[in-house]
């Protein structure tokens, strides 16, 4: 039965709608709120998750917790870990599928496909199971009862496709084992990956990630008269900027058809802001979610609202009108009654530190290396590995959602040699990040060799940036160590700029003499572009620490703010 509401005025939405590092959305409606899951990669929390009832407004609501089996993806690369999570609902509970990748930039993606369940997104998460995989980018289908599992194959053989088609293979629902044999759904010419399933208009529709996931991006979509095939590809993309540079949003693919209340259709999307560089675009801010609004053609494919095929800024979205039924989609099911209150972590998660928007590297931050209770209103982090570490780092960042930013903290440590540091840094990955510091140096003139056992030496603030080239000090100022300081960056497109604060009790105001630290640094090698091996995060802010020798040194971090500056 259909419920009549009255009509409300139309929204403009403005995309990205999740901004910064937010890549590969996976979009389901439930009743009258729309949910996303995007990945997370090496990151904790794993797959985030936002949801709106309008698509223009968006709020974080949870995570998938315990996606990883024995949560930790201690060892995985960088853009390894979490893959494109597909999340969708049955009518009684969510489900998510996603891939945990542990090689990139080879031919074998040694990767592990899980499934998971729950009532509620910010609820309990059943420990993951394994399931088939073919391959990353997996996605379930829901019909009468019966499910299935769509995936790309990849073919790892010496001249063998990398991206060798689409396949699906249906799940026992109870056990998720095999259930008859695995059939070949489409192969192209050109890369296909990220298959998304849905039925309309008599019409089984696949919508196809194509061409790769940098700026060739794009959405292509097949169908059938029935669900194992054979598969129409549409002979135009409905999304993609790959054939115009000027348009605003780039790498437009990744999509995901879902039926709004009122019987409207939108498409949630990947997309990147790059900025120009003497070095060609870079996109320094990641991969981001994006919507737009969908109609049918008369031949019955799904086309942009707006016209064309590519993706939209300004994008105006209908009211919350009648409940309709749509297949697989979850409309006239009511949303689960926690849905609507506000996420709050459950008394089980390790530790406040991860409160999003906080995020750490590879495992959870907990008691061990990250502690808010010894000095109420500080994070104290206890130093590890290095920060080209895959195993143990003591770090924590947040994401960098404009290209206009500055981020501050104040930090207090006593380092005492060359092994300890801690201060504020800008992430991408191991290779590219840049930092400042407070860590130890020999006295005046002594030599760079290590000699912090004979005592001596001084405090010093050291700008590091580090690139496909190696690491390199940028510059190195001496700091009294005997009171807290506040570090600072300031970002402005593709540069960076370090600063502290000095003497603040003679400052008039009270904020103290801002003091830059070395020259200007190039933030757009913190990005998806730079460099020679796939990149697929995105720039993060955030604190740090690290204890070589025998991670005993502690330092304490107070009042960080990441002010990010919509253009």
């Amino acid at each position: 039965m259909s419920q009549v509401t009255s009509p409300v005025t139309p929204r403009v939405l403005r995309n990205p709608v999740i901004r910064g590092f937010a890549p590969d959305p996976s979009m389901v409606r439930v009743g009258d709120w729309y949910y996303v899951a995007t990945s997370s990669f090496e990151w904790y929390p794993t797959i985030p998750v936002h949801r709106s009832r309008d698509l223009a407004h968006w709020e974080y609501a949870g995570h998938v917790r315990g996606a990883v089996p024995g949560d930790s993806l201690a060892g995985v690369p960088d853009s390894g870990g979490v893959w494109a999570p597909s999340l969708s609902w049955d009518g009684e509970r969510f489900w998510v599928v996603y891939s945990v990748v542990r090689s990139v930039g080879t031919p074998y993606f040694d990767l592990d496909t899980y499934v998971s369940t729950a009532s509620h997104v910010a609820g309990k998460w059943t420990a993951p199971r394994r399931v088939a995989s073919h391959g990353f980018d997996p996605a379930l289908f829901h019909e009468d009862g019966r499910l299935w599992l769509l995936n790309m194959q990849s073919d790892h053989r010496p001249g063998g496709q990398r991206f060798a088609g689409i396949v699906m293979t249906e799940l026992n629902r109870e056990t998720l084992s095999r259930v008859g044999d695995t059939h070949l759904l489409l192969q192209h010419e050109r890369l296909v990956e990220g298959p998304k399933l849905l039925r309309h208009g008599g019409w089984y529709h696949l919508a196809l990630a194509e061409g790769g996931t940098g700026f060739e991006h794009g959405v292509r979509v097949a169908r059938s008269r029935t669900l194992t095939g054979p598969y129409e590809l549409d002979s135009r993309p409905l999304l993609t900027s790959r054939d115009d540079p000027s348009v605003p949003l780039q790498k437009a693919g990744h999509a995901e058809l879902v039926e709004t209340p009122d019987g409207g259709w939108v498409l949630s999307h990947l997309t990147a802001r790059p900025l120009r560089t003497p070095h060609g675009p870079r996109c320094t801010l990641g991969r981001e979610t994006a919507i737009q609004t969908v109609v049918w053609d008369a031949d019955g494919w799904p086309r942009l609202g707006h016209g064309g095929w590519h993706p939209a800024v300004k994008v105006e979205v209908g009211g919350r009108g009648g409940c309709r039924e749509g297949v697989g989609l979850g409309g006239g099911v009511p949303a689960p009654e926690e849905a609507h209150e506000p996420y709050v972590p459950e008394p089980s998660e390790p530790s406040e530190v991860l409160a999003w928007p906080w995020s750490t590297l590879r495992s959870y931050a907990d008691a061990s290396w990250a502690d808010t209770t010894t000095r109420p209103g500080w994070i104290r982090l206890r130093g590890r590995h290095g920060p080209e570490s895959r195993w143990a780092q003591s770090l924590l960042a947040q994401r960098i959602t404009e290209h206009r930013a500055k981020a501050q903290v104040t930090v207090e440590a006593r380092p005492r040699t060359f092994t300890q540091a801690a201060g504020l840094v800008l992430w991408y990955c191991a290779k590219s990040y840049l930092s400042l510091d407070l860590t130890w140096a020999e006295p005046e003139g002594e030599a760079q060799r290590g000699q912090q056992w004979r005592g001596g030496g001084h405090t010093v603030l050291s700008l590091v940036e580090r690139d496909e080239e190696g690491a390199r000090q940028a510059a190195v100022v001496e700091v009294d160590a005997r009171t807290p300081v506040t570090l600072g960056v300031t970002v402005e497109g593709a540069e960076a700029r370090f600063w502290f604060v000095r003497d603040p009790d003679r400052d008039a105001d009270g904020d103290g003499v801002r003091v830059p630290v070395g020259p200007p640094l190039d933030f757009s090698r913190l990005s998806d572009d730079y460099g020679s091996r796939l990149r697929f995060t995105g720039a993060m802010a955030g604190i740090h620490a690290r204890d070589l020798v025998d991670a005993s040194f502690t330092a304490d971090f107070s009042g960080f703010r990441l002010t990010c500056v919509p253009d």
